[in-house]
């Protein structure tokens, strides 16, 4: 069946599901949209509240329905947010949700394939990097059409915390949150710049209080968290970064952004998924960069990929990947 490229299906009814719905309504760019969820009655009366939405003026008249596993057959892009993740009165670890949610992935998968292998897939629930990999190596799905939102909130986060404190447009405020979408991540200070200024001459010249490095990439790891534990969960924030990856996608933007994905080589990585800078394109990921790194900033990295492999290895216990 010919693709519809503009139709996206959202396989999960849940916070980050209803947001991403809502969020996409806004963008003016997509004919259809179609919720899957096991609680059919969420589903149905999610489509059905933002189906209403579209009645008022200068709205996108967007198809909006609740559906079934076979609207993917056509669809250009499926975005998955199913399962469970943290609570507020929990331990946040992302990792612990892993052995819960392969199995979640392991059942959407398992449907997907079974109506297309052309869309491409957006993973977002957590943890991202380590579900990415799976979808990307376990089912034959062709690899650059899955990947997980990665680091691209992490890094939105990171922008906007240093334009906060020079005062500067977030837009014009450059470097990355690289590695896992957790813990380990790390920023790309080497190469971080404001308008093309170094971020280091950039505070000698225009600041009278140091940049403190270590508090602003504490502050991006620690701000879910804090948004969790005082609004009982996040979803905004990642809808937004669905939107943006949506959006590159559609017009074959070419944009570059840090999204998961299994490394083959890059700086001596591979078997194993997390962000680095890529390409995207109206097929999914052109290329991932190999941007710059310190010494420092590379070691990082790889500290990063040793701790989701082996977290991967101790979380799953499944058969052996199928390699495409």
């Amino acid at each position: 069946m010919k693709i519809q490229r503009n139709k996206v299906v959202i396989i999960g009814a849940g916070q980050v599901g209803s947001a991403v719905l809502s969020t996409l309504l806004s963008s003016g760019s997509l004919a259809e949209i179609v919720i899957i969820d096991k609680n059919e009655k969420k589903a149905y009366g999610e489509a059905l509240d933002g189906s209403h939405s579209t009645a008022f003026a200068y709205s996108p008249n967007i198809k909006v329905k609740q559906g079934t596993y076979e609207d993917c057959e056509d669809a250009s892009i499926i975005v998955v947010t199913a399962g469970p993740s943290a609570k507020p009165d929990e331990v946040v670890d992302r990792i612990a949700l892993a052995q819960k949610n392969i199995e979640v992935v392991k059942e959407v998968m398992e449907q997907i394939i079974t109506y297309t292998m052309d869309a491409i897939i957006i993973m977002v629930s957590n943890p991202v990097d380590i579900l990415t990999y799976y979808a990307q190596n376990y089912f034959g799905y062709p690899v650059e059409k899955i990947f997980g939102t990665g680091t691209t909130l992490d890094t939105a986060r990171f922008r906007r915390i240093l334009g906060q404190k020079y005062l500067v447009d977030t837009k014009n405020v450059h470097g990355y949150i690289l590695g896992e979408h957790g813990k380990t991540a790390f920023a790309t200070w080497s190469s971080s710049n404001i308008a093309g200024v170094p971020i280091d001459d950039f505070d000698i010249i225009y600041d009278d209080v140091p940049l403190d490095k270590e508090a602003i990439v504490e502050e991006v790891k620690q701000v879910g968290y804090e948004i969790l534990i005082n609004k009982g969960y996040t979803n905004i924030g990642i809808a937004k970064s669905v939107d943006r990856i949506i959006q590159a996608i559609l017009i074959n933007e070419l944009s570059v952004l840090p999204l998961s994905t299994t490394l083959t080589g890059e700086y001596g990585i591979e078997d194993v998924a997390l962000s680095l800078p890529c390409i995207v394109t109206k097929d999914g990921i052109g290329r991932r960069l190999e941007v710059p790194l310190s010494v420092d900033e590379t070691s990082k990295l790889r500290a990063s990929a040793d701790f989701l492999r082996e977290t991967f290895k101790k979380t799953y216990k499944g058969p052996e990947p199928k390699k495409v």
